[in-house]
C-alpha cells in the first residue's frame, strides 16, 4: 500500500449568508432614527404654530438645565406646568377657537396689567431721581447741608414721603406757632425746585409733640393744621401749581414718629408724592 492511501482528507464547506443583497437589519435601525427626527422635527414645528410667545420662552426655559427658575411656572411638572397641550388655556387665542371668557376681556385685563407694571417702574425711577436730586444739594453750602439734616426720605404704598423735622434747638417753626424758620423756607425752595421733574399729585401733613400738660384747650390739632397749611402756601410761592396739592392734612398729636410723644423730632412735616392710582381716587 502506498504513502498516499494514509492522507488526510480535507472537507471544505462555503459559508452561506442570509438576507441576500438586504445587508441584514441595520437599515432598519436607520430608518427607524430617521422617522423619529422628522417626527420631532414636525412636532417642533407644530409647537411652534400653537403656542404663543411667553409658552416657548417656558417651554425652552424647562428644557435648558443652565436656568434654575423659570420664567414661567404653571405648577406642574410637564413643559406646560401640569396642562395639556389641547386645553384651551394653552392655545393660543387668536379669536376664532377662543371661548367668551378668555377673548377679548382677559386680553385686555392682561394688557392693562401690563401697562401699569410699566407705569409703576417709570414712577419708582422718578422716585428715585428726586430722592437723588435731594442728596445733590448737599455740599452745595454750608445752609443747604445744615438743611439736609432735617429732611428724611421713604418710598411707600402712598408714595414718596418727604419728611421734614424739628432738631434740638433747630425748629421749623418759631415757637408753638405757624411761623416758618428761614430754614424751613430754604428746604421748601429745594423741594419746590425739585418737584418741577414729576407731575405726581402732592399731600401734605402736619404733625407736633404731645404737651406735657393735659390742657381742657390743646392747640395740637390747630398747630398742625396750620403748619401744614403754611407749607402749602411756600410751596405754591415756590412754583408748585396749586391744582398738584391734592389734600392739606393735620394729624395733631396722634402720629408719633419716635416712642416718646414729647419728643421734638415728632414736630414735623410730611409731604407726600402721591403714586398715581392714589391720585385718580
Amino acid at each position: 500500500m502506498s504513502g498516499k492511501d494514509n492522507a488526510p482528507v480535507i472537507i471544505k464547506r462555503k459559508k452561506v449568508v442570509a438576507g441576500g443583497g438586504h445587508h441584514g437589519g441595520a437599515w432598519k435601525v436607520a430608518y427607524a432614527d430617521f422617522v423619529t427626527a422628522m417626527m420631532a422635527f414636525f412636532l417642533l414645528m407644530w409647537l411652534l404654530n400653537a403656542t404663543t410667545e411667553k409658552q416657548r420662552k417656558g417651554i425652552a426655559d424647562y428644557f435648558n438645565p443652565t436656568i434654575p427658575v423659570n420664567r414661567i411656572s404653571g405648577g406642574g411638572d410637564g413643559s406646560f406646568g401640569g396642562d395639556s397641550v389641547f386645553t384651551e388655556e394653552t392655545l393660543s387665542q387668536n379669536g376664532t377657537g377662543a371661548s367668551n371668557a378668555n377673548s377679548t376681556d382677559q386680553k385686555g385685563a392682561a394688557a392693562g396689567e401690563a401697562e401699569a407694571e410699566r407705569a409703576h417702574a417709570l414712577e419708582a425711577k422718578a422716585f428715585a431721581e428726586v430722592q437723588d436730586l435731594l442728596t445733590a444739594f448737599s455740599g452745595e453750602s454750608m445752609a443747604a447741608d445744615e438743611a439736609m439734616r432735617h429732611i428724611v426720605t421713604r418710598v411707600t404704598d402712598e408714595g414718596l414721603i418727604i419728611e421734614l423735622f424739628d432738631l434740638e434747638g433747630e425748629p421749623l417753626f418759631a415757637g408753638r406757632g405757624s411761623e416758618p424758620t428761614e430754614i424751613t423756607g430754604l428746604l421748601v425752595g429745594m423741594l419746590s425746585e425739585v418737584f418741577r421733574i414729576v407731575r405726581n399729585d402732592i399731600a401734605v401733613s402736619g404733625h407736633v409733640s404731645a404737651q406735657p400738660i393735659v390742657v381742657a384747650d390743646n392747640p395740637v390739632w390747630d398747630i398742625s393744621t396750620r403748619r401744614a397749611d403754611r407749607i402749602r402756601q411756600l410751596l405754591e410761592t415756590n412754583g408748585t401749581p396749586p391744582k398738584r396739592i391734592l389734600r392739606v392734612t393735620g394729624y395733631a398729636d396722634r402720629r408719633p414718629a419716635v416712642g416718646n410723644p414729647m419728643s421734638v423730632r415728632n414736630n414735623r412735616v410730611e409731604i407726600v408724592l402721591l403714586r398715581n392710582q392714589i391720585r385718580g381716587k
